[in-house]
């Protein structure tokens, strides 16, 4: 009996993708100077973005999807991978953990985000959810000699296993109710049999909000957060805050918007509370922090809490401010980890924020650079996290949630308040000590191109709003 093969042509990316990770996996054996591997990483990535404008469709029976949406989430993964790659060449050497698995990781775990925002099946979302995770979770504890990245693997295992269970429940409880695990037939079938109110389908809901949460760190789901981010390479933080994050609204996105579209009112109804907590909790504990990365950290769920708004609002405009936002968080959330990792030098790791005092005095350049990115990270204007948060705000208006645009705009305002300190120091302070600069070729053209990203698109943001625009029609 004959089986045809199914049309390749919609998961082309993905199939190079895998390609190019083994081929990064076994040139370990070859290569001893891991730079060139980091090189091959680049080019290869950059070659695949290419094919992002090929053709679109449905592959595997339905289970994969790709479209504007999933194109624009991949081209974020593109340059997630990309700057990852460019900033952690040099410090991977310093941290004496240059190893070539670590680019075939991160090739593996962008892989698994990219299964993830073309997945047209709770299965196939699973599957990619997984092969992110277990990827990270390996990166995470990638400075095997360094207890705290020990704790922070081993406390992303566990919970990231512990949401993966509510994932699984919620789709076995969805399975049994509708009979299938396709996005778009539950969609039909919730809607054909008037399913609203149903106490399975609330329960089913419920469970993908916990395993979705944990994914993109939304309170109370943040636990693992400030940890992990702390114990991890700081490459590796800054991946983190941007890859897994945007996988995670990319699949609530889909399952929500058009999965559990016929109960919007009931899932809205959960994820305005979360939102709020997801603010609160973290602007308001970043406030305390004394580490860069713990405080990063908790601005890293607060940022996601914004970027709920957009999925609450389930308009157009509001899926698409939220993709905008997510891409201008890219840009200046690993910008702002490229300077803390020139800072990290041997016997000095620059993570603590007193390390910060007086450095525009010793540093002028860094100092600049990184407060473009706070700046950004605030929201003030003319930097792109402005225009991010405008948009944003904007959407959430016009769906008829003004009063929780002002919940968000006042905790906007505290946040002014950690992300300036990083400037005060730095411009109001003396030095307290000599900083030596880890200077790279590679960490100098990560942050050209994120410095560059941040203030063209707080000046021009019309191309990336456009391209999201774009992204979503016939979503």
């Amino acid at each position: 009996m004959n089986f045809p093969l199914p049309d390749l042509s919609p998961a082309i990316p993905e199939l190079l993708m895998c390609g190019l990770a083994l081929i990064v996996l076994l040139a370990d054996l070859l290569i001893k100077k891991k730079e060139i591997i980091a090189l091959i990483s680049l080019v290869g990535v950059a070659f695949i973005a290419l094919s992002l404008g090929g053709p679109g469709g449905t592959t595997f029976g339905g289970m994969y999807i790709s479209d504007g949406y999933s194109s624009f989430f991949k081209l974020i993964f593109f340059i997630n991978i990309i700057l990852t790659v460019l900033i952690s060449i040099k410090y991977i050497a310093v941290e004496k953990v240059n190893y070539g698995e670590y680019y075939s990781l991160i090739l593996f775990s962008s892989i698994g985000m990219m299964i993830m925002a073309s997945a047209g099946d709770l299965i196939s979302l699973y599957l990619g959810l997984e092969l992110m995770a277990l990827s990270t979770y390996v990166l995470a504890g990638f400075m095997r000699q360094n207890i705290k990245s020990n704790e922070a693997a081993l406390k992303y295992f566990l919970l990231g296993a512990f949401s993966s269970a509510f994932l699984l429940y919620g789709i076995s409880i969805i399975y049994g109710l509708t009979g299938t695990t396709d996005i778009k037939a539950i969609a039909s079938f919730i809607h054909e049999r008037d399913l609203t109110g149903n106490l399975s389908l609330l329960l089913s809901v419920s469970f993908f909000v916990v395993a979705f949460g944990f994914k993109v760190a939304a309170v109370p789901f943040h636990m693992w957060t400030p940890d992990v981010y702390e114990g991890a390479p700081t490459s590796i933080t800054a991946f983190m805050s941007v890859g897994p994050k945007a996988a995670g609204f990319a699949v609530i996105g889909r399952v929500f918007m058009i999965g559990f579209a016929s109960v919007k009112v009931d899932w809205a109804a959960i994820l305005i509370p979360i939102a709020i907590l997801t603010m609160a909790v973290g602007n308001i504990v970043a406030l305390s922090q004394s580490n860069i990365k713990r405080m990063l950290a908790y601005s890293s769920i607060a940022h996601a809490g914004y970027a709920l708004l957009g999925i609450i609002a389930a308009t157009s405009d509001g899926m698409s401010s939220m993709m905008t936002y997510l891409m201008i968080y890219a840009f200046m959330n690993i910008g702002a980890f490229a300077v803390i990792i020139m800072l990290r030098s041997e016997g000095f790791r620059g993570e603590d924020i007193e390390d910060y005092q007086g450095l525009s005095k010793t540093h002028p350049l860094a100092a600049a650079l990184m407060l473009i990115f706070m700046f950004s990270l605030t929201g003030i204007p003319p930097t792109a996290g402005f225009i991010g948060k405008l948009y944003i705000f904007m959407s959430a208006i016009n769906a008829g949630y003004t009063w929780l645009v002002i919940v968000a705009v006042i905790f906007s305002a505290i946040s002014a308040f950690f992300y300036l300190r990083i400037i005060m120091y730095m411009y109001m302070r003396d030095p307290k000590q000599e900083v030596v600069l880890t200077k790279s070729f590679a960490n100098g053209v990560a942050l050209a191109i994120t410095t560059v990203a941040v203030l063209l698109i707080g000046v021009f943001p019309t191309v990336v709003l456009n391209l999201a625009r774009a992204a979503i029609k016939g979503f």
